[in-house]
């Protein structure tokens, strides 16, 4: 009740039915909340508010997851992937990141998978100081060696092929099509779902802030507002993406993945592939939030998930 209490009085903060309107307007300006980084949605944040620096705009609405005695083939599909052979490995990799984008657990659940050591730059939402260095100036960025990459899916692509230079094909047409089912619906499905309420939208913030790199201020102004932000962008988000339900429709993409495995244990079969990584890290980040207890519980992706979760295993990510 406190929490409801905190968000009305915002609300009533920011100039009432005529501001949420003007916020509501705004929202249509944005896509996923992988995508929260657009100047345009932060622009109209900042006049909605009436934020005098557009920069904790862009932060506000930036940012934004699961025997013995079995067979060795049971026991392989299990186990994380062997590390490439030391004359393929990367010698320095460094992701810059937001923690709770999706598109960067895509990449770091490939690179856990594959045991490939890394080191993260959490990047400040507001500032982006982490990558003033680049034209990119979305997350994820991946620096191997010194070279750029971006784009999770070219990213993904990129490494697979340098640690299988003997692979001239990526993926299989079912590997290719899951692929993009993640990209173009999956991800779409998530958002309405993780801000569906102000309840699980002060949650979503609450992980958001948690493990951002934010001051102490940005995190105030990011949680509150954020959320508040967010509630009422999940609800543009629905119509754009004609959805009515938003728990149907993530319970529907769950079992929609399941279906695809048609009783594998993985959609790459004793193993995961590069369909069943992109799958398992978009859901990383929500999984234990209520939307993502609410789609283990209701659906049958809960198995897959686990077996994700021990085939993915520990990060490889280098502490700093």
């Amino acid at each position: 009740m406190r929490k409801v209490n905190q968000l009305a009085t915002l609300s009533r903060a920011f100039s009432g039915a005529a501001s949420r309107q003007r916020l509501v307007q705004g929202a249509a300006m944005t896509s996923t909340y992988a995508a929260s980084s657009s100047q345009c949605f932060a622009s109209r944040i900042a006049e909605s508010f009436r934020i005098s620096n557009p920069s904790v705009a862009r932060g506000v609405t930036g940012t934004m997851f699961f025997s013995v005695a079995a067979s060795s083939l049971a026991q392989e599909a299990q186990a994380k992937e062997a590390p490439p052979v030391e004359k393929l490995m990367p010698k320095d990799v460094v992701l810059y990141q937001y923690e709770a984008c999706p598109f960067c657990n895509k990449v770091k659940a490939f690179l856990d998978y594959y045991n490939i050591p890394y080191k993260v730059v959490e990047v400040n939402p507001i500032s982006k100081k982490e990558i003033k260095w680049s034209d990119y100036k979305k997350v994820p960025i991946l620096k191997i060696d010194g070279e750029q990459m971006v784009d999770s899916s070219d990213i993904v692509d990129k490494l697979f092929q340098r640690i299988h230079p003997d692979n001239s094909v990526t993926d299989s047409d079912e590997e290719r099509q899951w692929r993009g089912w993640v990209d173009n619906h999956l991800v779409h499905v998530l958002s309405p779902n993780i801000y569906r309420s102000v309840s699980e939208a002060l949650e979503s913030f609450d992980y958001i802030t948690n493990h951002g790199n934010f001051s102490f201020t940005e995190r105030l102004v990011a949680k509150y507002a954020g959320a508040t932000a967010m509630y009422f962008v999940s609800k543009k988000l629905k119509k754009r993406h004609n959805i009515t339900d938003e728990r149907a429709a993530l319970y529907g993409a769950a079992e929609t993945w399941v279906d695809a495995l048609k009783g594998r244990q993985y959609l790459g079969g004793l193993k995961p592939n590069l369909a069943d990584l992109a799958v398992f890290g978009v859901l990383r980040p929500i999984r234990y939030l209520k939307s993502g207890k609410d789609m283990v519980e209701h659906t049958r992706i809960g198995e897959w998930y686990s077996r994700m979760e021990n085939a993915v295993g520990e990060p490889s990510r280098i502490k700093a």
